[in-house]
């Protein structure tokens, strides 16, 4: 088997239009498609960050919370790197968007921390 690369990570949204505001507006990704699926009455986003398609966000009717502490089976948060992790906080600060605070990897020693979109899913930022 020789996989090639990530193709996409798929998230669900509570509010279709509120998680495309935040993921669009606030991250930077580009909407690539948009599609409303009638007989799931389900919108589906393909999303690109710097020109490369990544992630599809979904929204479904009633979707299940996901369990977060303790840490539940499954995948546990998506990673972006950015030149200077403090200066993203800040600017995540001035948008009002729910942070933890700043901290060294304890084996690279490069500095990340974790941020939640409008459904509290954890994304990371780490030194590039």
């Amino acid at each position: 088997m020789k996989l090639l690369r990530v193709h996409h990570i798929a998230i669900i949204g509570t509010d279709y239009e509120r998680s495309k505001h935040f993921y669009t507006s606030v991250l930077g990704f580009e909407l690539l498609e948009e599609v409303y699926r009638e007989e799931r009455d389900s919108w589906m986003g393909k999303l690109a960050l710097d020109g490369a398609y990544i992630v599809e966000l979904f929204s479904f009717p009633g979707p299940a919370v996901r369990p977060t502490w303790p840490e539940a089976t499954g995948l546990r948060h998506l990673a972006f790197a950015v030149d200077d992790v403090e200066a993203t906080l800040a600017e995540l600060d001035e948008l009002g968007i729910r942070h933890e605070e700043l901290r060294s990897d304890p084996y690279t020693h490069k500095a990340m921390a974790f941020f939640f979109d409008p459904d509290g899913l954890p994304l990371e930022l780490y030194e590039a």
